[in-house]
């Protein structure tokens, strides 16, 4: 029978801890990406968004401008997390709850999107909240 030691579950920690850094980062650059396609979106008036909508503060010209902004940032955070910086674990929670409050102020445009991309970052800031603070190798 063999027996754990507890190096071995510590490397098993490890491994989930690298998944779990590695979906983060690949969210953080993939709402960047659908953030600045959203932003684009709003910019130009498209009819992509629900028609008569009414918005907690200003309009959607405005959200439009604070998701090319905040895709922005989650692109630079993602590029950081996958370097492994520490840094780039806080810069990436602070942007995914930028992210998060963003569209849930802007779910009234397009609700469902809006409450996933939530989601997601929420699922992110759990990650790189627990397992950001090592390094990825």
């Amino acid at each position: 029978m063999a027996t754990v030691t507890r190096d071995d579950a510590y490397e098993f920690d490890e491994e989930r801890g690298f998944g779990w850094l590695l979906f983060a980062a690949t969210m953080l650059g993939l709402a960047g990406v659908l953030s600045i396609f959203d932003g684009i979106a709003a910019l130009s008036k498209s009819s992509f968004y629900a028609a008569n909508a009414h918005f907690v503060f200003s309009d959607l010209r405005t959200w439009g401008w604070f998701m090319l902004v905040v895709g922005a940032l989650l692109i630079v955070a993602a590029m950081g997390v996958f370097q492994g910086s520490g840094f780039a674990r806080w810069f990436g929670i602070f942007a995914a709850g930028l992210n998060a409050l963003t569209f849930f102020g802007a779910v009234q445009s397009y609700p469902f999107w809006s409450l996933m991309v939530f989601s997601l970052d929420v699922l992110v800031i759990y990650a790189l909240a627990v397992y950001g603070g090592k390094r990825m190798e």
